[in-house]
């Protein structure tokens, strides 16, 4: 199976369809509910949903994901009827597969409640397709539209003795590059507060977009780096770090220490991140999307499409 315990959960929804054709008379049988096993319509709808809630069970390779909603609608035609399963979880993966099934399983079901009513040739489903999905990495970008220049300050004394590699700051522009920022600055300093101070404030007065920081978001006497850059914001965006917070502590208890803090310093948009590279691609994995966001979008004062529903 596919690892998605680095992916965070968001609202998820997928739309599908199948068509199933029949005979008139058929259809009408459908329209009456009187068939030799029932209702077909209500038993097909059972079935759809009872699919959607078991696909991982079905699908080898699915992750089970919980269902918070699915239904199955019906059209008839004169010599159809299309089946429109809709299927909505929150979780780190998206529900594209739960809804093909519930409408494959819903035309099925259908298609063994009518067979004694017609020739097998008179019955055939086609066109399973998706017809939309929201949510997730499609939704929610992880990536700029245009390249905007960043920069990463370390902070951690052993590292800048040369005692030991840098991972974090290497991890955290990595992920920048993948995200579309060019050119990315890379700094590294002793946790020495006034030293940061003066890059911070270099950096800021250039305007560049977006500063992090990795490391010195801890309870340490050398753990400077959150109270620096507290002391330099203009406009605290407090959600940013809660997040990371969330998502960090879903996966390791220590995340609860972090004091990371975020916000902008003018134009510039800063965030601190753990000097672990764990803490550092957990961090990313959780805000990147609102970063992303607040670079493109809200701070330059563009409509939100389609709102936030």
């Amino acid at each position: 199976m596919k690892d998605v315990g680095m992916k965070p959960d968001s609202l998820r929804l997928a739309q599908a369809t199948a068509t199933l054709h029949a005979p008139a008379h058929c259809i009408e049988l459908l329209r009456s509910g009187n068939t030799e096993k029932g209702d077909a319509l209500k038993t097909a709808r059972v079935a759809g949903i009872l699919a959607a809630k078991r696909t991982d069970e079905l699908i080898p390779l699915c992750h089970p994901l919980p269902i918070h909603r699915a239904e199955v609608t019906f059209e008839l035609g004169d010599d159809y009827v299309v089946v429109t399963a809709e299927v909505q979880t929150i979780g780190p993966t998206g529900v594209e597969m739960e809804a093909l099934t519930a409408a494959s399983l819903a035309a099925l079901t259908l298609y063994d409640m009518l067979k004694p009513y017609a020739e097998p040739e008179q019955l055939h489903i086609e066109a399973c397709r998706l017809l939309q999905k929201k949510g997730g990495k499609s939704h929610y970008r992880r990536r700029l539209r245009a390249p905007k220049a960043a920069a990463i300050v370390v902070l951690s004394d052993t590292v800048a003795r040369g005692d030991k590699p840098d991972t974090a700051g290497v991890a955290a522009r990595q992920v920048l590059k993948d995200a579309g920022f060019d050119p990315i600055d890379y700094r590294l300093l002793a946790d020495d507060a006034t030293a940061l101070g003066s890059v911070l404030a270099e950096l800021t007065g250039a305007g560049v977009p977006l500063v992090l920081t990795v490391g010195g978001t801890g309870a340490g006497t050398r753990d400077i780096t959150v109270d620096v850059v507290a002391r330099m914001l203009t406009m605290e965006l407090p959600g940013i770090m809660e997040a990371a917070r969330a998502f960090g502590q879903q996966r390791m208890p220590f995340a609860m220490l972090s004091r990371g803090t975020a916000g902008y310093v003018g134009e510039t948009l800063v965030a601190t991140l753990p000097g672990s590279r764990g803490g550092t691609e957990q961090s990313l994995a959780a805000i990147l999307p609102g970063l992303v966001h607040l670079l493109d979008d809200a701070r330059a004062g563009h409509a939100h499409p389609g709102g936030y529903a």
